[in-house]
């Protein structure tokens, strides 16, 4: 957990990879359910707490995801199951150029949120590949993995599953795993719901590398959240950090999320508090946030309807540095 910092997972596929909407009658993954008011959730996992990566996804999902430069996408559904993008990125601070992406979603739903199946990937001229997927044994044990390929050598490999039960749901990783380095990271996951409201959990890690002291490290984490009518608290304590979020929706319009994180190690403390305001049928969805470094942040989103346009504007302004970046994004197709 943390403010958007990832302490195992190796480097995730570029975020203009998007999961398309899903086949007629079923719900995006995460997404409503169907129309016809099939039930999303199993009553057997009814009282699942999730995973524990999850627990501060709410609040975390308010905050923007700035960019700098331009961005111009353009998404094709050839079938049901199968989707391609183009993606050309000018950038001074990120990494510029084409990008082709696909995904596939196989046709075997365990529920109407979890296909089977999910593969995703992007690679550029040069052969640098992103990929990762998710594949469903059952309703209870998901594998998902992701690689990206950097300069024809192996950047980062990540390789994790999931098991769901009845009300506590646990999970191991592997990151960057090398046997004959004697280098990588396992991570174990458990969460526990204690009632409806509640639910508790831990994160043991462990990481080998030659420059650690004595070849190897562990860190243990203990997390909580908890859920009420309006709002959501989660936070976590561990050997390196502590933090806490808050996460509430004011009206039907404005959500709000606050996020707190202390790091013993660096002595820092990161505060930052965001909001969403969104209005259906204008079709706009703005995000702003500003934080203890005096960084304030916005993205507006514009559905160009009854095109299949999509319009993004970000800024970003630091106070301290004097320093200013924007960027602007338009995607054709769903």
């Amino acid at each position: 957990m943390g403010l958007g910092v990832s302490k195992c997972e190796a480097p995730a596929p570029d975020p203009t990879i998007l999961l398309p909407p899903p086949p007629p009658g079923t719900a995006a993954p995460g997404g409503a359910p169907p129309p016809d008011g099939a039930p999303v959730v199993n009553e057997k996992f009814k009282n699942n707490p999730g995973t524990y990566e999850d627990l501060s996804k709410k609040c975390k999902e308010i905050f923007p995801q700035p960019f700098e430069g331009a961005k111009v996408m353009i998404n094709k559904s050839l079938n049901q199951g199968f989707h391609v993008s183009h993606t050309l990125t000018m950038s001074s601070i990120t990494p510029s150029g084409y990008r082709f992406g696909t995904t596939y979603i196989g046709s075997q739903l365990l529920t109407p949120n979890d296909p089977a199946l999910v593969l995703l990937g992007d690679t550029d001229p040069s052969g640098n590949l992103n990929a990762q997927g998710f594949f469903n044994w059952s309703e209870a044990l998901k594998t998902k993995f992701v690689v990206q390929v950097m300069n024809s050598k192996f950047a980062g490999t990540q390789l994790g599953l999931d098991y769901k039960g009845r009300d506590f749901t646990a999970s191991a990783t592997l990151a960057n795993f090398n046997l004959f380095n004697e280098t990588g990271i396992g991570v174990v996951h458990f969460l526990q719901a204690i009632t409806p409201k509640l639910c508790v959990g831990a994160e043991l890690m462990y990481q080998q590398a030659p420059q650690i002291p004595g070849g190897a490290a562990t860190a243990l984490t203990c997390s909580g959240r908890l859920t009420t009518d309006e709002s959501v608290w989660s936070a976590f304590a561990g050997t390196n950090n502590l933090g806490l979020s808050y996460y509430r929706r004011l009206n039907e319009e404005i959500q709000l999320g606050i996020e707190l994180e202390n790091s013993y190690q660096q002595q820092q403390l990161i505060a930052a508090i965001a909001y969403q305001f969104d209005l259906p049928k204008a079709n706009f969805s703005m995000k702003a946030m500003i934080d203890n470094n005096w960084t304030v942040t916005g993205v507006l989103e514009k559905r160009l309807l009854p095109m299949p346009f999509n319009l993004s504007i970000c800024g970003s302004l630091n106070h301290v540095k004097n320093q200013f970046r924007m960027g602007c994004g338009f995607s054709i197709g769903a």
